[in-house]
């Protein structure tokens, strides 16, 4: 089998990976499409635009990065490209962190002290369950262990 299908498609039958990305794949998708499309009580992508843009991102990196995370998180759900999705949803938390929570320090604004934003930890929660998938793939009932399974 050819080596970069197997290193994109290619994923052992675990259960563990399957719990993992489906529960990251869900929180992207809404978090996603709420920037997107305006669904879950989110403002839609003209407003996730405008809000981006007071951060100094520009409007196309802020459309990718709403895309990213809805389809993205479909990806995960269904287990189709999970690697290269990992991949993408990785970098936008990344970015996240970088530019919106890191200024916040590490813990989640629980107390919703005004002026002050959440830190990175849920970030960072996501950056490694990602990245459990990008590592050892989408696991059991995945369309990407029907392309190449690893036994």
């Amino acid at each position: 089998m050819n080596t970069l299908v197997e290193l994109v498609f290619g994923t052992s039958p675990s259960w563990s990976h399957l719990v993992v990305r489906v529960a990251v794949g869900i929180v992207f998708f809404a978090h996603g499409a709420q920037k997107a499309f305006g669904w879950f009580g989110g403002r839609g992508l003209s407003a996730t635009i405008s809000g981006f843009r007071q951060m100094n991102i520009p409007p196309a990196a802020s459309a990718i990065a709403a895309f990213v995370e809805c389809f993205g998180g479909l990806a995960m759900i269904v287990g189709f490209l999970a690697r290269p999705a990992a991949l993408g949803l990785i970098v936008v938390m990344a970015v996240a962190i970088v530019k919106v929570h890191a200024k916040n320090g590490f813990f989640l604004n629980f107390a919703l002290t005004p002026g002050q934003g959440h830190g990175y930890e849920f970030n960072l929660v996501l950056i490694a369950m990602a990245l459990a998938i990008l590592i050892g793939g989408a696991g059991l009932l995945s369309i990407d262990r029907l392309i190449v399974p690893l036994d």
